[in-house]
């Protein structure tokens, strides 16, 4: 018999099956996903699955009548018995807990189901609101982590010699340049940014430019151009100053950041949350760069990737942020809004500006891009408690309590 004998080539292949397991263990484990996570039912699904039952049918249709009108007329209408009625059997749907994929082929459709229930949930409570969107995961980061953090980068940046020309910025564009998809996108996004509309004398503030076709031409761009292209050209490392204003002009502010009227920064914010697709990019942006106490890089599970493509989803919307000045040294990100005779909102108004303009997460985020694990090393500290807005400040990696939860 040879039961109990181990040969040589036997001790070998379970050596392998090991190893494997071993292997298998710690790339599941690495997926940033709580115990017991599946993937969500995206919320174009789990409308067509409400639609198939008669009651969740016609509980749909009563929220989506709810939410109608203006906001004082929602507020009313969402306080009555039956919207509350309607609300109470959703929370029990497929809706509820469905979401969305980033660029999937339905995203206004999926954002808008979304919103159709939870809109309702939170409306005139959050100052954060949950994203819409699946969670990143660590396998993603990963794919860019090992970019910024890889050493043999620094030693091949084009700054790391002393001596020899440096600007990151124009050899993205020359990166550009070299392939189709970017050239032709970039291109296109130059031109419609940068034509002047015809003057009109019925139009007393007419823009200079045509800003809607500018923002979509500058979604497109960053949605169908590969980020190892577009990235570089928004987070290049700058030592000078001439480097650092062809960074900020990378989106033409002129036309897609800035208006000949600064708004307060609250307008800003209710214009974008009646959009849902602007809705959607700037909770997205709140739950993957808000500045989170006890981790390394201020980033909600210390994850770079996520925040950086958050704030590239808002590139284009009525809340696009940009470079507030040409300083290389010194990275701040901001709207174009003021908060200037809000009266007795000035504090949350600063709260909800700040989160751009003293962002650590975004900060270190965009160093570490740029200047890899050399600009990862100087973690900028900001303490965002001092300017907690009078609202409840409720984390918005928890999707937000149901009634039904809260006692």
């Amino acid at each position: 018999m040879t039961v109990g004998i181990t040969t040589p080539h036997n001790m070998i292949a379970l050596n392998l099956l090991t190893l494997l397991f071993l292997f298998d263990v710690l790339v599941c484990g690495s997926e940033l996903v709580p115990p017991g996570w599946r993937e969500p039912l995206d919320c174009v699904r789990a409308s067509e699955m409400c639609n198939q039952n008669s009651q969740c049918s016609s509980r749909y249709r009563i929220m989506r009548q709810c939410l109608s009108g203006g906001d004082k007329e929602r507020s009313a209408m969402l306080a009555s018995k039956e919207c509350q009625g309607a609300l109470e059997v959703l929370q029990d749907s497929p809706l509820y807990d469905c979401r969305c994929k980033r660029g999937m082929k339905k995203e206004l459709q999926c954002l808008q189901n979304y919103w159709s229930i939870h809109m309702g949930l939170t409306e005139g409570e959050e100052f954060y609101e949950t994203s819409p969107y699946e969670p990143f995961h660590f396998s993603e980061e990963f794919q860019l982590a090992s970019i910024i953090s890889d050493s043999s980068l620094q030693k091949s940046s084009p700054c790391s010699e002393a001596g020899k020309p440096c600007n990151p910025c124009l050899d993205a564009a020359k990166a550009c340049n070299l392939n189709d998809t970017c050239k032709r996108l970039r291109s296109s996004y130059t031109t419609i940014c940068s034509k002047a509309t015809p003057p009109q004398p019925s139009l007393a503030n007419q823009e200079p430019c045509s800003r809607k076709r500018c923002q979509k031409a500058l979604r497109q761009f960053f949605e169908r151009v590969s980020w190892e292209l577009s990235y570089p050209l928004l987070f290049c490392s700058c030592r000078d100053q001439a480097c650092a204003e062809r960074r900020r002009r990378t989106i033409i502010p002129d036309c897609s950041h800035q208006e000949r009227h600064k708004p307060s920064c609250l307008e800003l914010q209710q214009l974008c949350r009646s959009d849902a697709l602007c809705r959607s990019r700037l909770a997205d942006y709140h739950t993957n760069c808000q500045m989170t106490p006890h981790t390394i890089t201020s980033c909600p599970h210390d994850n770079y990737y996520g925040c950086l493509m958050s704030y590239v989803g808002l590139i284009g919307s009525d809340v696009t942020p940009n470079y507030s000045d040409s300083s290389p040294s010194n990275i701040t990100i901001s709207l174009w809004c003021t908060c200037r005779a809000t009266g007795n909102q000035e504090r949350v108004c600063e709260a909800f500006h700040r989160d751009f303009t003293h962002n650590t997460c975004l900060k270190n985020a965009i160093q570490a891009f740029g200047y890899g694990s050399e600009g990862a090393t100087h973690h900028s500290t900001e303490l965002s408690s001092t300017f907690l807005p009078l609202h409840s400040r409720q984390s918005s990696l928890n999707p937000p309590l149901s009634p039904r939860q809260r006692h």
